[in-house]
């Protein structure tokens, strides 16, 4: 019997070496032009996009730019964080904008996860378009054995005695109520053995002086290493919290501030494997396509109003 799984063994290794000489041809002996063939393909590598806000006050043909560089990309898949349409109080309105997203959207063969942001679920009316056209405003799910938390910043559950003082600080940061709060701890206790965790949410909610909900979130993560990223200020800030990477994202095609230097539009590329992520952000001025153009007339366009006014 040991003989038998030690010649099972050496034919499957057999097998991998020949698939890996299937993958990489050559002819040359002796010295060779090139430095080693440990090619960076390893089974669990997978790279994943992100855009940041196009509204807030979208300007036009940013977003139809940034869906044509996405299709250049070729990320595996895409997550949004956020105010992918403009707020509105009425279900005409709120139909009529999320048809013209998903028009440019379902250009992108790869899926595309949504991020629900203040101008996606400011009210009643788009919290029920939202849920009965998507579902949760808040889920996770799991890919390569890497898990992704995505949370709603607009889960106004909570009271306050100060209406005002509420609302003024649940515009920059949000909020988050105690059900998704034991949700997301739920799926953090029963998922011990990822190798990374990310979390994507729309405000900047870590910013609040208190917010313990999603402090609890982040105490359950103590142990482990994750990413957050989140959009809704149109400018772009690199944070260490905790020892771990805050990014705030700037925008793809939302209004900017002239006078902030790290209000451009972007995209940004995650490449992931066991080890962690590698992370970099591309300025759609800087996405050119074969002809080394900018697609669709970009270049009459202005991506960064600090440097074009």
């Amino acid at each position: 019997m040991k003989k038998l799984v030690a010649l099972a063994s050496l034919l499957i290794i057999t097998s991998l070496i020949a698939e890996e000489e299937k993958e990489f041809i050559h002819n040359q002996v002796g010295n060779l032009p090139w430095t080693n063939t440990n090619f960076d393909n390893s089974q669990d590598k997978f790279m994943f996009a992100i855009f940041s806000d196009l509204n807030g006050g979208e300007r036009e043909k940013i977003f139809e730019v940034a869906v044509e560089q996405l299709l250049l990309l070729r990320p595996e898949f895409i997550i949004s964080v956020g105010d992918l349409i403009d707020d509105t109080k009425y279900k005409s309105s709120t139909e009529q904008r999320w048809e013209s997203f998903n028009s440019r959207a379902s250009k992108i063969n790869a899926p595309i996860f949504y991020v629900g942001g203040n101008n996606d679920l400011s009210n009643n009316v788009m919290k029920k378009s939202w849920k009965d056209k998507y579902g949760p405003t808040y889920y996770h799910f799991i890919y390569k054995n890497i898990l992704f938390l995505v949370l709603d910043t607009e889960d106004y559950a909570k009271k306050s005695s100060n209406l005002f003082s509420y609302t003024m600080d649940a515009q920059i940061s949000g909020d988050i109520g105690i059900p998704q709060k034991d949700y997301f701890l739920e799926v953090i206790k029963n998922n011990q053995d990822v190798d990374w965790t990310f979390l994507f949410m729309h405000k900047p909610i870590w910013l609040k002086e208190e917010e313990p909900e999603f402090f609890a979130i982040e105490a359950a993560l103590t142990k482990r290493p994750y990413t957050l990223f989140n959009g809704h200020l149109h400018t772009y800030s690199y944070n260490k919290r905790k020892e771990r990477d805050y990014i705030m994202l700037g925008t793809t095609g939302g209004r900017q501030r002239a006078k902030e230097e790290n209000s451009f539009d972007h995209v940004t590329l995650v490449t992931v494997d066991k080890n962690g992520p590698s992370i970099v952000n591309l300025k759609l001025e800087g996405i050119l396509d074969k002809k080394g153009e900018i697609p669709i007339q970009g270049k009459e366009l202005c991506f960064h109003a600090y440097s074009c006014n």
